[in-house]
């Protein structure tokens, strides 16, 4: 089935208009309800208006339609250590490095889930890893 607020939602994403994303978002979600993609990027699109709790509610919902994917599991980390759950946020990251690992953003993602926890020998680690990560895949 053609989804016309999905092909709308991608267009204003490219023009930098996330409140329009967002209202097309609504309506795809109306048209096609319970589809992890639509829950997973408005759930992204609320985390960048800092809509935390409803963030996590369409992550949560993703999460449990599209289980053990990378991307929900990394943002949803994400928001979750915006609202201060850092152990929850833990848990979705180190689930999101398994799925995928060597993913930059889960790396920094996670590091900085732990300077906030006062946990410092691990965010070393995480620059470490993404440095070598980097010479890997960017080699001289």
């Amino acid at each position: 089935m053609f989804n016309k607020p999905k092909v709308h939602c991608l267009v204003k994403r490219m023009l930098e208009d996330y409140q329009g994303v967002l209202e097309d978002l609504h309506k795809a979600d109306v048209l096609e309800p319970n589809n992890a993609f639509t829950l997973r990027s408005r759930g992204n699109v609320k985390h960048m208006f800092n809509a935390y709790q409803g963030a996590l509610e369409d992550l949560d919902k993703a999460d449990v339609l599209q289980p053990n994917n990378a991307f929900t599991l990394r943002s949803r980390g994400n928001v979750k250590h915006m609202l201060h759950d850092y152990q929850g946020a833990l848990e979705d990251l180190d689930k999101a490095d398994v799925l995928e690992p060597n993913n930059a953003s889960t790396f920094t993602s996670h590091g900085d889930v732990k300077r906030m926890m006062n946990e410092y020998k691990e965010p070393w680690r995480t620059l470490t890893r993404l440095m070598f990560l980097n010479q890997t895949m960017h080699p001289p």
